[in-house]
């Protein structure tokens, strides 16, 4: 009886010779034109819609460009800026961006984050709860500032209303027309609208945090205390760094809900640097909206650069 020999598995070679992996197709110029083809349009769209208007919009901070009188649009260098830092509004405007900044963030971060921890939790009709936690983050800004002001009307307002049944005031509070209360009010309604993106990006960050960190320190008896300072707080430490810098400069860039409630009055005590900017917008010169424009730019972007550095500074220690 023969036996007939089984085909045997080749091995691949091996040795200084043998391929290492896939081979690379070769570059050509084909190959590059055919790239540049697929990215044209993407970067044509970015040029036209995004730096162009940006570089427009710039150099104008350096020109006298008024649309009372277009027939003179001369240079005029940094007299734009001088004109702005001149101007008495300006440091009544950027103490009220200040406050309105530090206002509005330290609520919408503990609020947003004690949020976050309890949507953590598992419970019955978690999925609806977290749905109206983040419903106002999908309206717009300016209908937010709308609708909180007709809720702070000093007439009909609903705010009136539940104070004087609940016995707090005796007769209605003009809120957006008295400077006391008026900054008071813009902030509640931006604390509202930002509680969602925290809650969301905490939340997001938590999932991320292993049960087995939680179940041994229930195993060794840690407080509530302490495992949010010594294990959810070290775990999602970036992500709270991070979260708290992109809301700064987004609430720092975000006139729609002041532009809607208040327009920036009254007597400016509402005006931020963004909200002064439109108005001067309306008023047709844009030499000194523009410039406005820079500064805004130039404070965001050494905020964001010592910012950083403290972040750093601060991770270097602790390793």
């Amino acid at each position: 009886m023969t036996q007939t020999a089984l085909p045997t598995r080749r091995r691949p070679a091996s040795g200084p010779g043998a391929p290492s992996g896939p081979r690379k197709r070769p570059f050509t110029v084909r190959r590059g034109l055919t790239v540049l083809a697929f990215m044209a349009p993407a970067v044509i769209f970015v040029a036209v819609f995004t730096y162009y208007p940006m570089i427009s919009g710039s150099q104008m901070a350096f020109r006298k460009w008024n649309l009372a009188d277009l027939t003179d649009t001369s240079w005029v260098g940094f007299d734009n800026f001088a004109a702005i830092f001149a101007d008495p509004t300006f440091f009544t405007v950027l103490g009220n961006t200040v406050v309105w900044v530090f206002a509005s963030i330290v609520p919408q971060f503990l609020i947003g984050f004690a949020l976050a921890l309890w949507l953590r939790r598992r419970f019955r009709f978690r999925g609806l709860y977290q749905a109206l936690v983040f419903f106002p983050w999908a309206i717009s800004g300016f209908l937010i500032g709308i609708l909180f002001r007709w809720m702070f009307n000093g007439e009909f307002g609903v705010i009136n209303d539940l104070l004087t049944k609940i016995g707090i005031i005796d007769s209605p509070v003009p809120w957006l027309a008295k400077p006391g209360t008026a900054m008071f009010a813009v902030v509640v309604a931006n604390v509202w609208y930002g509680v969602t993106f925290f809650a969301i990006m905490i939340l997001a960050a938590l999932q991320s945090v292993p049960d087995e960190l939680y179940e041994a320190a229930a195993l060794d008896g840690a407080s509530k205390a302490r495992v949010l300072f010594q294990i959810t707080i070290p775990q999602i430490a970036t992500t709270l760094a991070l979260t708290v810098l992109l809301r700064v400069i987004w609430i720092f860039n975000f006139p729609d809900i002041i532009w809607a409630m208040t327009g920036g009055g009254p007597a400016n005590q509402t005006h931020i640097v963004t909200t002064w900017m439109i108005e001067t917008t309306q008023r047709g010169d844009y030499g000194h909206a523009s410039a406005i424009g820079l500064i805004v730019v130039a404070v965001l972007l050494v905020f964001s650069a010592f910012y950083l550095l403290a972040l750093r500074e601060r991770k270097v220690v602790r390793s």
